[in-house]
């Protein structure tokens, strides 16, 4: 088989933890299997880079910090290798740039157009072990991009759909995904399979085990992809197509997010564009808009609610005074959460979402904004009621089951 491993920061934290990746590349390679292994930074290191810039200027070149932050992973992929070669291996690291992945020209965060893996498949044929500094390529022009935080995953994935891979293996120190963050709810079990849409809504729900634009590439190129622990076993977590036993299964997860701010405003003029200009404001200064709910009154006004990351809440403060003349009054509170509930058996089931809202009143949990999908419901409540909403859901669900 040819399998794409990936390792985070975590797992190549040190030089220990190098050697003890090295010892499981070696252990799957004596196995028969043809190996690329995508690697981040070692742990901490891309904040160090980060704080070396910050010495010099808050606003240093985007383009300069591309070529900074890349380094982090080339430390890695080298140090790996020779690692492996020390072990008796034929091992070679690679930049981004000799792995062949182009990028478009946003520096910082840049998205992958194409992969060239001609170099990658000579060596393949040659008997080695490849090594790719993730989190990296570059663009047309030659100059080094990177893909944003979390971009050794779509470096992984990318790579073996350009590759043909027989699966992709993403390793970090969480040995699964789970039916919820196991230190909110000890009894959260781990998943043998979830869906790509079901992965996709938990990470951008704020699941942090699988970066959501590595799941959405995945779905695209029909990558079967594994979240695996580093430090065990363990069979870990399919992600894969939906299949119809999937939906026997009512919900997969629930999550909780706390980096919400809730936005209210009131007395919004009722008027043509009024709301396009005040989210095409907010998007200008990309901030993120989540939950939006809208309530018509009787004056010719209207409410509107809304959601942002919490660190873009006094900044959604300053933009909204802009539109002073427009609107009436506004609240703004960033103690509150997101609980959601994900299931693609939601699909061909009925009351999922009535289920959460009796748990929640049956706890005195008040729900200040709803949200849903076809295999979704989120709730906007209390952040001080955040852990207690996941606890009493979970088994609400009978998700410890």
């Amino acid at each position: 088989m040819l399998i794409v491993q990936k390792y985070g920061g975590t797992s190549v934290g040190d030089l220990d933890r190098i050697e003890n990746v090295a010892n499981r590349i070696a252990k799957a390679r004596d196995g028969g299997d043809d190996l690329v292994v995508v690697v981040s930074a070692m742990s901490g290191e891309t904040n160090k880079l980060i704080a070396f810039a910050n010495h010099f200027t808050s606003n240093p070149a985007k383009k300069e910090m591309d070529m900074l932050l890349s380094s982090g992973e080339r430390v890695t992929a080298s140090l790996l290798s020779i690692a492996l070669q020390s072990m008796g291996y034929e091992s070679i690291a690679m930049s981004g740039r000799q792995a062949g992945i182009i990028t478009d020209d946003t520096h910082t965060y840049a998205r992958i157009e194409s992969i060239d893996p001609s170099a990658m498949q000579d060596a393949i044929k040659k008997g080695k072990i490849i090594i790719v500094a993730g989190f990296q390529g570059i663009n047309k022009d030659g100059s080094v991009t990177t893909l944003g935080r979390g971009g050794s995953d779509l470096s992984a994935v990318a790579l073996a759909g350009a590759l043909d891979a027989d699966q992709c293996e993403i390793y970090s120190d969480v040995d699964g995904i789970y039916t919820t963050d196991p230190r909110i709810e000890p009894k959260a079990k781990k998943l043998d399979t979830i869906s790509y849409d079901e992965m996709l809504e938990l990470s951008s729900l704020g699941a942090k085990v699988l970066q959501n634009r590595s799941v959405e590439l995945a779905k695209k190129l029909n990558v079967k992809l594994f979240a695996k622990s580093s430090f065990s076993d363990n069979e870990g977590t399919l992600i894969t197509k939906e299949s119809n036993n999937m939906e026997e299964v009512l919900v997969s997860g629930v999550v909780l997010d706390k980096n919400q701010a809730r936005v209210t405003l009131r007395g919004v003029s009722d008027r043509p564009g009024i709301a396009a200009e005040i989210f095409t404001l907010l998007a200008k200064e990309n901030i993120n808009v989540d939950m939006i709910i809208q309530n018509m009154g009787t004056d010719g006004s209207t409410n509107l609610g809304f959601t942002v990351p919490q660190s873009e809440h006094e900044n959604a403060k300053v933009l909204m005074a802009s539109f002073d003349h427009d609107i009436e009054g506004m609240d703004f509170d960033n103690k509150v959460c997101k609980v959601s509930v994900v299931g693609v058996g939601m699909k061909s089931h009925a009351g999922v979402a009535a289920t959460a809202f009796t748990v929640l009143a049956d706890n005195n949990i008040n729900i200040q904004m709803i949200s849903t999908s076809e295999i979704k419901v989120s709730m906007v409540i209390d952040e001080k009621y955040g852990e207690l909403a996941i606890r009493t859901l979970h088994e609400a669900y009978e998700l410890d089951k």
